[in-house]
């Protein structure tokens, strides 16, 4: 992986190409001592939605993993560590019209290669605004959904994604772009997009774990091969994150069925060295494998008491 291309034949370096999210994290976990192997969502199909009208007359809304930031729970900043005590477990809304401080301290994003300190490369609210003023969109549904990162597919199909919907509904949304960040959040938007479509909203989910939603098979998807935690585009750099949206709203346009891929021409870097480490076991010491579990039976136990506490 030193390079993005072979010496020797000009193509590219065989090992560059998209992370296998769902074996890497399978192999994880194994690792740090869970033997019973996740069963990612898993679909043949897709239910699809044709614009029903242009997009310079469609509402157009974000759904997001992400969460609100709270002062009382813990570091959530760039760089934090992962933050089982940010995380929330309802689906939540706000307001579209003002600025939000989302963040993803509660999720498992790339935390070697992002320091998750701009918001605009996970909640592309403001890239939207400006959309709908230049006249791209016809208008910004007035809130957006906040979808829990949920690894029960029962919860997200028979509560969280119907309410997703209902609140979608009556805010006379036409479109919608889902933007996952951490490898569940993917799954977890996968199965929203693909309620939303079946009840006729048309949508894109703009992602960067390309196994995990061509898996659970969604109506558009737009893979930026990136770290995670940045499906909106490259931080600090507004041009990235333009033609990511830009991309995302050209598929919905442009798709003629469902299961659609386009994969952004963005490179995060020159060669792709950085593939190599989320969640790599084969870099990991067994004292680092033995921390981790440690760290993550700590964080489950946040987990369940949050849980508890909201029932």
């Amino acid at each position: 992986m030193a390079d993005a291309r072979d010496d020797t034949s000009g193509f590219a370096c065989d090992d560059d190409v998209p992370i296998q999210y769902m074996a890497r994290t399978r192999a994880y976990y194994q690792a740090i001592g869970y033997d019973v192997p996740y069963r990612w969502a898993h679909h043949i199909d897709a239910p699809f939605q044709p614009l029903k009208k242009p997009l310079a007359q469609s509402r157009v809304a974000i759904v997001t993993t992400a969460a609100p930031f709270d002062p009382a729970k813990g570091d959530q900043g760039p760089g934090a560590l992962y933050n089982g005590g940010a995380k929330f477990y309802e689906v939540y809304d706000g307001d579209t019209s003002v600025d939000h401080d989302l963040r993803i301290s509660h999720i498992a994003y790339d935390r070697v290669h992002t320091r998750a300190d701009d918001s605009g490369t996970w909640f592309p609210l403001p890239a939207l605004r400006e959309l709908a003023a230049s006249g791209r969109i016809g208008s910004v549904a007035p809130r957006f959904y906040g979808a829990p990162t949920n690894r029960s597919h029962r919860v997200t199909l028979e509560t969280d994604a119907p309410e997703i919907v209902k609140r979608a509904k009556a805010d006379g949304v036409d479109v919608a772009v889902l933007v996952p960040n951490c490898p569940v959040c993917h799954q977890t938007i996968s199965l929203v997009a693909r309620e939303l479509e079946a009840n006729g909203i048309a949508t894109v989910v703009t992602g960067c774990a390309k196994d995990i939603v061509e898996h659970a098979a969604v109506p558009r998807f737009l893979f930026s091969d990136f770290p995670l935690g940045n499906s909106a585009g490259k931080p600090r750099d507004k041009a990235s994150q333009a033609q990511t949206l830009e991309l995302a709203l050209r598929l919905l346009e442009s798709a003629v069925g469902p299961q659609t891929t386009l994969q952004s021409p963005q490179r995060w870097a020159r060669d792709a060295v950085w593939k190599r480490d989320y969640n790599n076991v084969a870099l990991l010491s067994a004292e680092e494998l033995a921390r981790r579990r440690a760290e993550f039976d700590k964080q489950k136990d946040i987990a369940r008491g949050l849980r508890e506490t909201a029932a």
